[in-house]
């Protein structure tokens, strides 16, 4: 059974095309702003125009022909609405020509499920780690819930957004990541934990304020500790509370080599393991939205082309899994 996936959330548009539970194909390409942010816009633009020469790699790369597909899924949100209906677009236009079921798949989950088929993860909490999401997952009860999450922006998010106005390029973690290893002094920043939520708007805030007086290295690598080790917390206090011993990793600020570090630290002090995806299934990817589409619709799910309208705050635990 061959599904295609068509990810298209944010700044990457991607597609992937698995086989049961394997991954053929896995293209992608990002949206690169010349100054700024995002702009959504900007971005579908980028993807509406690159949308039919990356479905023709990912054929090719998996050695197969539209004809050949049975199934084809789509990240119907979380995420920009004019990123998400182009992703949407082109794969209804897909389902219409080739008549094939269409699946909308929840972004957030996706990231979980490559988690658990590329890791040895059976049962895992997920921390969830990207530009716009940052929350603490397990299944329970028939739903992926949310044990904790950020209370106002994503950790990926704060560091692109330290970087913008610090003057570093676009994406920034993987270059405040190679400042940090230059340092081993901390500074003083906020550390917020509520609950079981976290909060990054006041540690940016902070850190903002101490780039003219302090080292650069010193501020990403205490920008980074302390971040990390919230993470960590809240994580630590999921996996306590379900009873759980594994942790996995998913999202692009999971790539970080200290954040996995101190995860799998906290992991085996508690006599468990901490797991991480392939590099390239950690970002936003279309073999993701390919796989969990795939499982979703051999468990009966799939939706009429009428009823597949994108939902930027679609919630991870607005979906009934009915595939585990």
């Amino acid at each position: 059974m061959l599904c295609l996936g068509i990810e298209g959330t944010a700044h990457t548009f991607g597609v992937g095309i698995c086989d049961d539970d394997q991954i053929l194909a896995n293209v992608m390409d990002m949206y690169r702003p010349e100054e700024g942010g995002i702009h959504p816009r900007e971005a579908s633009n980028h993807h509406a125009a690159i949308a039919a020469d990356m479905l023709v790699k990912a054929l090719d790369k998996a050695g197969a022909s539209m004809s050949d597909l049975d199934v084809v899924a789509f990240s119907q949100g979380p995420g920009l609405g004019p990123c998400l209906r182009t992703a949407a677009t082109a794969a209804r236009t897909i389902s219409l020509s080739q008549n094939i079921p269409l699946v909308g798949v929840n972004h957030c989950i996706a990231h979980l499920e490559i988690g658990r088929l590329t890791t040895q993860a059976e049962d895992p909490i997920m921390l969830y780690v990207s530009g716009g999401n940052t929350q603490v997952i397990a299944y329970t009860m028939g739903r992926y819930r949310i044990f904790g999450e950020t209370l106002d922006i994503g950790i990926g998010n704060m560091l692109d957004k330290f970087g913008r106005e610090s003057g570093l390029p676009f994406p920034a973690g993987p270059v405040i990541e190679k400042m940090a290893v230059k340092s081993n002094r901390l500074l003083d920043l906020p550390y917020s934990v509520k609950g079981m939520d976290v909060s990054f708007s006041g540690i940016l805030t902070a850190a903002l304020q101490q780039v003219k007086e302090q080292p650069m290295e010193d501020l990403c690598n205490t920008l980074q500790e302390t971040c990390f080790a919230m993470l960590v917390e809240v994580s630590e206090r999921a996996m306590a509370h379900a009873d759980k011993s594994e942790l996995v990793l998913g999202g692009g600020v999971a790539r970080n080599k200290r954040l996995q570090e101190m995860c799998g630290i906290m992991a085996e002090e508690r006599g468990g393991a901490s797991y991480m995806p392939p590099p390239d299934l950690c970002v936003d990817n279309g073999a993701m939205i390919a796989y969990t589409g795939l499982i979703m619709n051999k468990a009966g799910i799939s939706i009429p082309v009428e009823d597949s309208a994108v939902n930027q705050r679609f919630r991870t635990d607005q979906v009934e899994v009915t595939w585990r």
